[in-house]
């Protein structure tokens, strides 16, 4: 099959504040061009991460394991958690200001076959419906880590065509610190957001 026509984001139209940046992340496009073949999935879900937030991975300053969120605004932040997934993130700041958002969840675009495989067989609305799925259907590891998303690689952030729907705010899932905080977002009834049905509709 063809690949659909994408245009690369450029980083000038990534707000430089973390929060917009996880509104303005929702139906956007996750692209990564393998030997395999293109995969991509439009952004469904986010999570921000913002400035001096205690849930968030820069908080207690640069590291080795967060060094890419401290990155300027479009780099990938991968990293490896709960011993058995990877998780993609995007730096949403300037140079030096370590905040991210999260990737929570995909709507799978192009690939569906090698998104099966590298997902053991799950199902369409399952492939890439949660942070650790996603990265397994989009064949996306540490070796990714500190991409430039918005440069010339094979692993890349598209504009799309798609009209986004509504998009409702929530807390975030999974955390106890800052548990409260409203910095959610995700395309309401959309069937491959994660989550509970109440923060779904």
């Amino acid at each position: 099959m063809k690949p659909i026509r994408l245009r690369r984001l450029r980083r000038a139209e990534l707000p430089v504040d973390t929060v917009e940046l996880a509104r303005y992340m929702v139906g956007k496009i996750v692209v990564h061009d393998t030997g395999e073949g293109r995969l991509s999935g439009r952004i469904v879900e986010t999570e921000a991460y913002p400035i001096g937030d205690a849930a968030g991975h820069a908080f207690r300053g640069e590291t080795a394991f967060n060094r890419s969120s401290f990155l300027k605004r479009g780099h990938a932040h991968v990293y490896f958690t709960y011993g058995s997934s990877f998780m993609l993130n995007v730096s949403s700041e300037a140079a030096g200001v370590g905040a991210g958002i999260l990737v929570r969840a995909l709507e799978p675009l192009e690939g569906f076959d090698q998104m099966q495989r590298l997902r053991g067989g799950a199902g369409l609305r399952d492939l890439a419906r949660g942070p650790g799925r996603l990265t397994q259907a989009m064949q996306i590891n540490l070796s990714q880590d500190g991409v430039d998303l918005c440069g010339a690689g094979p692993l890349w952030l598209a504009a799309s065509r798609l009209k986004t729907g509504a998009i409702g705010t929530s807390v975030r899932i999974g955390l106890t610190r800052n548990a409260d905080a409203k910095l959610r977002f995700y395309e309401r009834g959309n069937p491959y957001v994660s989550g509970p049905k109440k923060l779904r509709e």
